[in-house]
This record gives structure tokens, sequence and C-alpha cells, in this order.
């Protein structure tokens, strides 16, 4: 069963459609970190039913994935809340603009709840949101969210404000930095790699895939330089040597700057 921190720690979340449970197994093989059963836009109204049993058999019979249910103003929404708390699995929660969302579906399921933000409300309230208990992190639905505005999704100047807000709420909540949204290029690695290390390089080291091939460039984007790598081992190694402040490479070494390299050391280890 994924648990907080695999959703914490997640670097990859693969959505696969839930109406299509032929391509569970082969999304599970692609060893993305989450994969992510899609009951929302992916499936057309008349096969939301169908997807929500084929994901609840798949996740009973010892698949492991969440649920992407559909929005609380939803006619499918109490179903698919009913079906995550029966399994007791993590959700992803479309559309969530409201705290109180959050709370009706963590006391049902008890389950960890990974909030997508998608709607000006949902930005304006997401620290309150990343606050709730259950929250893992936020997500950043930026498709949905840059068609409310009315800008374009690819424009990182239109939406660089907004990813910044969802990160300080995700600090201020003390949750894991939030996961980036899509690249719906399929055909350009480049451009999904710069997309991953430009959200990385503004505080969010995570990205929601919707192709299978989308993952491992995501991952390499995602790992730790050789150099990066060499110098948290420097920095890790004098810190141990002497526990006060300390100089590398002629820079002050002090606890946040350890903190960082220790972090670096984990990722690299992944």
């Amino acid at each position: 069963m994924i648990g907080l921190d695999d959703l914490r720690t997640a670097r990859t979340l693969l959505f696969v459609p839930g109406s299509a449970p032929d391509r569970f197994p082969k999304a599970a093989a692609i060893r993305a970190d989450i994969v992510v059963i899609d009951l929302e836009d992916a499936v057309a109204a008349d096969r939301k039913s169908v997807a929500r049993e084929a994901a609840a058999e798949w996740i009973a019979n010892g698949g492991r994935a969440i649920v992407r249910i559909n929005a609380v103003d939803t006619r499918w929404h109490t179903a698919d809340v009913d079906m995550a708390a029966d399994l007791r699995v993590p959700v992803m929660l479309a559309k969530t603009g409201d705290p109180a969302h959050v709370n009706a579906v963590y006391a049902r399921t008890g389950a960890p709840v990974l909030p997508l933000i998608e709607t000006a409300s949902g930005v304006a309230s997401a620290t309150s949101i990343a606050s709730r208990p259950g929250v893992a992190r936020l997500a950043f639905g930026s498709i949905d969210y840059a068609n409310e505005l009315g800008v374009d999704p690819t424009d990182r100047e239109s939406l660089l404000l907004t990813r910044s807000m969802l990160v300080l709420a995700s600090a201020t909540a003390g949750v894991a930095p939030p996961v980036d949204g899509v690249t719906t290029a399929l055909n350009d690695p480049a451009a999904l790699t710069d997309d991953v290390a430009y959200a990385a390089r503004i505080g969010l080291p995570a990205k929601l895939c919707i192709h299978p091939r989308q993952v491992a460039p995501v991952h390499a984007a995602l790992a730790p330089t050789e150099d990066e790598i060499a110098w948290a081992d420097r920095v890790v190694a004098a810190a141990r040597i002497d526990g006060d402040a300390v100089a590398v490479d002629g820079h002050m070494v002090d606890a946040p700057v350890v903190a960082r390299a220790e972090r670096i050391l984990a990722t690299a280890r992944r």
C-alpha cells in the first residue's frame, strides 16, 4: 500500500485512465514512483462507474496505485470516495478549492490526500488546504488553471507567481514541495527535461506524467549531477568532523547547508 512517505518523496506520478485496466500493469512496470489511476478527466461520463470498478478490483488484488477522484461538485464524487474508503487508498482530489473538501475526504477515507490545485480558489486557499490533516503535498493542475485564467499554460511567466505561491504554501504548512503540472508534448524529451529543470529550480521537484515515456526523462532531469554529489559529500564529511560552522570550497557551511547536502545525497541514493 502506498503511504504518506511514498507520496511525499515521489518524483513522478504517472496517470493511467481508469477505463483502460489493461494498462494498469503496464503503467506499474514503467517504475514511476506513483501510478495514478484516473477516474476524472481521462474517463468519459458514461464510463465512470466501469472505471471505478476496474480501479477497485486492481488495487484490491494487490495493484499499487492511488486514484484521482472526481471533484466534490460532481455526481461521481461520493461513489469515488466510498471506493477509496473501502480500500483505504490514497486519493488525488481533483479541483480542490476549499480546505473543507480535504477535511471531508480524509474523514471518510482515513488515507492520505493529494489536493490537485487547478482553480483560482484553490490557489487562494493553498496554505489552508496544505495545512489540513492527511495532506501529503499539493499538485499543480496547470492546464485547467491556465484555462480558467485565459493564459497559455506553457507561458512560464504567466504562471510563475502561482507556482511560487504553491511552493510557499507547502513550506508554510510543513508538507513536501508541490508536484508540477503536466507537459503535454509527448514526443519532445528536450522540452520535458527543460520544464522539469525549470520547475525544480523554483521549488517543484516532482512531475505529473501523462505518458510512460515521460518517466525516465523526468527521473534523469531530477537526478543530482556528479558535481553536486561531490560537493554534498564534502559538506557532509566536513560537518561530521566539526559540528560547528566550517568552510568548504571557500564557503561557509552551517546547518541549513548541511541539510541541503543531505537532501542531494538522499536523492542520489534513490
